[in-house]
């Protein structure tokens, strides 16, 4: 039975990356439906806001913490995570293991030259992968039933979907089962990290928790303000569920008076 901590109402699993792979793998081998939700901090911020979000989510059968924020958080507050489960690291091992077993993917999302780009580059790295099929990211909520029936026709093992939150975890709420992939897997970025559009943080970085300062230099206008509120407010929710867990200090019999 796999471990849990609940952080700010959310359940995740506390899991590391090759638990997490290991799980993976049975549920394709078992021809048994997994899907995959990650949290950072902005997101857990947003499901605040957002009940579509924080449903999509709370749906998915493993939640792991994908943002080093989250671990962090999950320590202080004394429910800790083995560690952090980045969705594109996870994507990598995944797409690794895929080729090694056989089974196929599906990729959705991002636009169709970043898409195209990451294809080939795939395609050098991970050889022997079967891709059963691919689809730009840019749609109408109108498509989704005609894009999940395409993603099932293909036959394939593993659907990793390359495309911004809250619209990833909506579609594989919606569609994820019409699907009729054993796997999702929702990767946010990654496609256009792999096809060189966007650079990811060094390791260091990432090890301090400052991928969001990385991702948001490379495009102030659009990130800058959005990363600095929601950091800001995960701070908050942390500070706020720090003291409630924490207990009052006891009243001395001095401090009541009494002599």
């Amino acid at each position: 039975m796999t471990a849990r901590q609940n952080l700010f109402g959310v359940t995740l699993d506390a899991l590391t990356m090759d638990q997490t792979v290991d799980r993976c793998l049975a549920a394709v081998r078992a021809g048994e439906r997994l899907e995959i939700g990650v949290v950072n901090a902005a997101k857990l911020v947003n499901m605040r806001r957002d009940p579509a979000l924080a449903r999509a989510v709370s749906g998915c059968d493993l939640v792991l913490a994908d943002g080093q924020a989250v671990v962090w958080a999950g320590r202080l507050l004394r429910r800790p995570l083995p560690e952090r489960v980045a969705g594109i690291d996870l994507f990598m091992r995944l797409l690794g293991e895929a080729e090694a077993a056989g089974h196929s993917v599906y990729l959705l999302g991002a636009r169709q030259d970043v898409l195209d780009t990451m294809l080939r580059r795939i395609a050098v790295r991970f050889p022997g992968l079967r891709v059963a099929g691919s689809r730009n990211g840019y749609f109408d909520d109108s498509e989704q039933p005609a894009i999940a029936d395409a993603i099932a026709a293909s036959g394939a093992d593993m659907l990793f979907l390359g495309m911004t939150s809250p619209k990833k975890e909506i579609f594989t709420a919606g569609y994820g089962e019409r699907s009729k992939v054993a796997l999702v897997h929702g990767v946010g970025g990654s496609f256009d990290i792999l096809a060189g559009v966007t650079r990811r943080a060094p390791e260091r970085w990432q090890r301090l928790g400052l991928e969001w300062l990385y991702r948001a230099l490379q495009e102030p206008r659009r990130l800058g303000k959005r990363y600095l509120t929601t950091n800001v407010s995960f701070a908050l929710m942390t500070g706020r569920e720090l003291l409630r867990r924490t207990p009052a200090p006891p009243i001395s019999t001095a401090s009541r008076g009494e002599s």
